[in-house]
């Protein structure tokens, strides 16, 4: 029985039915020219496809004749004088640089008693028939101009010019037909047995190789994991583009036959491949160099170097573009990107893992010879896919393996694979494994069998505290050979690859997992503790339980592991604590630690990272803790600690997270003076009372002191600190913070929100130099500065960006006291507070942009705002003075250039052109449209959602009928109800610039023209009215005439205008 194939490209799976497609105007040529040629082709035995008379019926090219372009090898166009007068010819002209072309192939012009500029050019008889074409109704000028172009990409090929009568036709085609014997006769490369999903990534290949272009030459690489079909594409694409070239080689296999036979031998293969050398013998690598350099550099070359894992292999086979004539083409397979990188290659394409759906038919092909599942064997045919996770490789090998098995032996052979890799693919996949140095190798196996998924952050830092050096380059040679990846700042790797990891470490002792050097699978662990068969063998062990049981253990099993380096125990819950600790560990991360301290006898100065969170670790009767080497220590959720004892015995902690210890109450005064912590967070320690009376910590960085309700002391600052940039007091029980704060001159953020019981702030605060936000939302306690002896009035420093005072009980007295310190902010929050005025020396905050006094309902006066304010909102403050309002309407607004202002009210200001209820604005303007800047005016009511907003598109009307829509959009938004029963004016400054482009759409007559600006969509909620204004200070009015709404309802509107020249 014949074996069924997929269906496939035969552009790269060389299965043509027709040597050469012979596309020719019949009338011209069929019983002269063409039928010579296609009697000698035949003749050859080459097999060409020509059309008979029948399937030329109609206009539209037949599927017959676009099945055989698409699978010849070739196609021969013959250009003859009436060629272009048939749509069908030019039609079939345009499929085959189509189908073939582009896709690789050769197209061949023989011209015909035609000069090939007419057909390049379309002159002649070529640019009459054309011209006809285009006068016919039936066929528009879309398709006439495809058949231009490809006449012209036709005609720009090398081909044949047969010019005279008189000319030996016999000889003219012995030629052609001996150079398409030259191209039918080279061997093409078998590409696979079922080639799905290869289309795609060929193209991907071919896009970046540009074989269109002669004039450079092209080095491309490949590269992904073992096993992803990286040859097979390569194959594909040779064959796919190999008649493009004068010289072929494929040269398969470089690693592995460098090994066996050396690269002088290459170097032979080479030449014997590209220029027929059969019988050279190189002496030396730089002799080879040398030759292949001057016997290439004049020819066009197709040259694929297959699983190059060397630079020498590059520098010796194909060194540089330089070695190659123009046109030439190099592709390199490798496993290895940053090979290709030092190469200086920059096309690279990485090959990806089969689509599920692609994965899945392929396997149906190996396992049923035949693209169709049955239906019995549906679900467990997804779970073999499943487990191959798109590697070609383990998908092919698999189906082949279960070919012809039962279900039950199917299920069978599943359940092994996932406990121990298929050998064959473990052989594959272990070739990059096994080239790597030893620091690589090791990093790679601790990675493949503990850190799949982890932050790469977080693996750097324990690789590094536990192995002793940073991992970081181990890590990048790791991504270039495509062993792992990096996604989403996390590490990533494909499931075969960590399996074939863990087996390495797996075959390290098949039958004693005590005996191996990682132990990561819980049932190992659990044995090994319980049976006490641990060795100095074992050098990492992380355990995590999916199910809350309790182990039972005597606590010995550590005690023979004497080269233990990381211990890490998570969702387990032992009968006991370690009677022992090695004296090899670094890192130790035990959650739900049964003890309250480490065993007896354990001396930890070698331990980097401690975290015993979770559990009941207290620090026992120890007075100092000796932790000469620790930088990390977290005791998070430790709900037994109560006291943090003596750290004087840690000097290199970086980091101390103590967060969550409800019953912890104070902190050793040590604490305060470990010269290199970075990081100390005591958040939610709802207990505690005492904190080092002071501090001098030098490499701090943060300091979080939230939800810490019973503490009521912030330390002195006994030195300059000026790495610290976030201090975090929110939610805390503090009444107090020293005037020593000014010390903290790293300090970037200081949120101090809801410090309720907070009376005062230290002035010292306002001068800290590099303060870029001040958070003291909702300290309600808030009244006074507490100013230093000596302070100086006035500082160049102060907060620089962001300050929110918001829900603060602030005074009129202490706003007046505290704006002077804000004279570098850009955004002040007020909103909610208790002042009654806005005082005039808000114009000392020169820097302030945006300003919000939202739901100020006791605010009654605003005296003056910033210099420079863009945006201002003091929704539903119900008591401002219709004197402030006018002030800010009149006065302020108009000239301050301000973008945007909300406030309570309803009167429209004086200064605006039109002064009624109305959704549009008229106006003439003198040959084009000036560039405007206008002011919106809305009268909004309340809103029932916690998000204002206002969206308006409105049209641009040109003499009353040339319309442009959406002319201009308005939007605006703002996180603040507006009070139901209150209507607010909101005024927004527009710029009318980058939308006059569209002006040009519309012809405008010269002289004046008559524009509306018309409202046509509102998505604004309760949005009463809108009105417009054209700030004539900012705007060129010379040639714009203002229309008096009132007076254009009565039909006067030419006698009353507003000029803007004579204002």
């Amino acid at each position: 029985m014949k074996e069924l194939k997929p269906q496939s490209s035969s552009s790269f799976t060389c299965e043509w039915v027709y040597d050469v497609f012979l596309s020719f105007r019949g009338e011209d040529t069929r019983n002269g020219f063409t039928g010579k040629f296609y009697n000698a082709l035949c003749v050859k035995g080459i097999n060409t496809f020509i059309d008979d008379q029948n399937l030329r019926k109609g206009e539209e090219i037949k599927l017959a004749l676009m099945t055989a372009i698409q699978q010849s090898r070739m196609a021969i166009v013959i250009f003859s004088e009436n060629y272009a007068s048939s749509t069908f010819c030019l039609e079939e002209l345009t499929k085959i640089m189509e189908c073939i072309k582009h896709k690789g192939r050769l197209v061949w012009p023989v011209f015909y008693l035609v000069d090939p500029s007419d057909v390049r050019h379309q002159k002649g008889s070529y640019a009459e028939a054309l011209a006809n074409h285009e006068r016919e109704k039936t066929i528009n000028k879309a398709t006439v101009k495809r058949w231009r172009l490809a006449l012209q990409e036709a005609a720009n090929l090398v081909g044949w010019h047969f010019k005279h009568r008189n000319d030996c036709e016999y000889e003219f085609i012995g030629k052609i037909i001996q150079k398409i014997s030259e191209n039918i006769n080279r061997r093409h490369l078998h590409v696979a047995k079922y080639p799905v999903g290869l289309e795609s990534r060929v193209q991907k290949v071919n896009s970046l190789l540009e074989v269109e272009s002669n004039e450079v030459v092209q080095m491309v690489g490949i590269y992904g994991m073992g096993g992803l079909g990286k040859t097979t594409v390569a194959c594909a694409v040779y064959n796919c583009i190999a008649d493009r070239f004068d010289c072929l080689c494929f040269l398969a296999n470089v690693r592995e036959n460098s090994k066996k036979y050396g690269l002088v031998q290459l170097q032979e293969m080479l030449l014997r491949e590209l220029v027929g050398e059969k019988y050279l013998k190189l002496c030396s690598l730089n002799k080879g160099i040398s030759i292949i350099k001057s016997r290439l550099c004049r020819k066009k070359n197709l040259l694929i170097l297959d699983d190059v894992d060397s630079l020498e292999q590059l520098e010796a086979l194909a060194g540089g573009l330089d070695w190659f004539g123009s046109g030439s083409r190099v592709i390199i397979t490798t496993r290895d990107k940053h090979l290709l990188h030092v190469h200086g290659i920059e096309r690279v394409y990485e090959v990806d893992e089969l689509k599920s759906g692609e994965a899945l038919e392929l396997f149906a092909w190996n396992a049923f010879k035949t693209k169709e599942i049955d239906p019995s064997y549906v679900d467990i045919s997804k779970r073999a896919v499943l487990y191959s996770n798109g590697l070609p490789l383990s998908v092919e090998i698999i189906g082949s393996d279960l070919c012809g098995k039962t279900k039950l032996e199917w299920k069978s052979a599943l359940d092994t694979y996932e406990k121990i890799p298929h050998e064959k693919i473990q052989e594959i996949l272990r070739v990059s494994y096994d080239g790597l140095t030893e620091r690589e190798k090791e990093i790679f196996l601790d990675i493949t069998c503990f850190f799949k998924g982890y932050k790469l952050s977080d693996v750097k830092n324990i690789l590094c505290s536990g192995r002793g050096f940073s991992p970081d380059y181990a890590i990048k040679v790791l991504i270039d050979k495509s062993l792992i990846k990096v996604g989403g700042y996390r590490v990533r790797m494909h499931d075969l690859i960590e399996d074939m990891g863990r087996e390495i470490v797996r075959l390290e002792a098949p039958s004693k997992p005590g005996e191996r050097s990682r132990l990561w699978f819980s049932k190992d662990i659990l044995n090994v503790f319980k049976e006490n068969k641990g060795s100095d063998k074992t050098e990492i062990i992380m355990l995590r339980l999916l199910k809350d049981k309790e182990v039972q253990w005597d606590g010995n099993a550590l005690k023979n592991m004497e080269n233990l380096k990381i211990l890490v125990i998570e969702k387990a819950h032992f009968s006991k604590g370690p009677n022992h600790f090695p004296k090899s560990l670094k890192v130790l991360t035990w959650c739900d630690y049964p003890e309250s301290s480490l065993p007896a006898h354990y001396d930890p100065k070698t331990l980097v990272i401690l975290d015993m969170s979770m559990g009941l670790f207290t620090f026992g009767n120890q007075k100092i803790m000796k932790f000469k080497s620790l930088t990390e220590m977290k005791l998070s959720s430790c709900q037994s600690l109560k006291q943090v004892p003596d750290m004087s015995g840690a000097p290199n902690l970086k980091k101390l997270h103590l967060d969550s210890c409800k019953n912890l109450v104070e902190v050793h005064d040590s604490v305060g003076f470990l010269g290199k912590l970075e990081d100390l967070n005591l958040n939610r320690c709802t207990g505690l009372k005492i904190l080092p009376r002071g501090i001098n910590l030098p490499s701090l960085k943060t300091m979080s002191l939230r939800n810490c309700t019973s503490l009521k002391n912030f330390p002195e600052i006994l030195g300059k600190m000026e790495n610290i940039t976030y201090l975090v007091l929110s939610d805390s029980g503090i009444s107090e913070l020293p005037f020593s704060m000014g010390r903290l001159v790293g300090l970037a953020n200081l949120s101090i929100d809801r410090c309720s019981k907070l009376l005062e702030l230290p002035s010292s605060i306002f001068m800290l130099p590099k303060l870029e936000t001040l958070e003291a939302y909702s300290c309600k306690g808030l009244v006074r500065i507490k100013k230093g002896k000596g302070q100086l009035q006035e500082t160049s420093s102060g907060v620089r960006s962001v300050v929110d005072f918001s829900f603060c009980h602030l005074s009129d007295e202490f706003l007046v006291a505290l704006l002077p310190c804000f004279h570098c902010v850009t955004y002040l929050s007020l909103d909610y507070s208790s002042i009654t005025i806005l005082p005039s020396c808000i114009t000392a905050c020169h820097s302030l942009k945006e300003l919000t006094l939202n739901n100020c309902t006791e605010l009654q006066e605003i005296r003056d705002l910033p210099p420079n304010i863009k945006h201002f909102s003091a929704i539903n403050c119900t008591s401002l003075t219709s004197q402030s309002k006018k002030m800010l309407l009149n006065k302020i607004l108009p000239n301050s250039g301000a973008k945007y202002i909300c406030f309570p009210g309803s009167t429209i200001p004086s200064w605006f052109h039109q002064n009624r209820q109305a959704l549009s604005m008229s106006f003439k303007f003198r040959n084009k449209l000036p560039p405007m800047a206008l002011s919106v005016a809305v009268i909004a009511g309340g809103c029932y959602c916690s998000i204002c907003c206002l969206k308006c598109d409105f049209d641009l009307i040109i003499n009353g009928s040339k319309r442009l829509t959406n002319f201009l959009h308005v939007s605006w938004s703002k996180t603040n109800a507006i009070d139901t029963n209150l209507n607010h004016i909101i005024l927004l400054d527009l710029q009318l610039k980058a939308s006059l482009d569209m002006i040009g759409k519309l012809r405008i007559k010269n002289g004046w023209n008559h524009a509306e600006i018309s409202l046509v969509k509102n998505c604004g909620q309760d949005m009463k009215w809108m009105k417009l204004h054209v700030q004539e200070q900012k705007t060129s009015m010379a040639d714009i005439q203002i229309i008096n709404p009132k007076v254009a309802i009565e039909g006067k509107e030419k006698k009353n205008v507003t000029r803007g020249n004579k204002r």
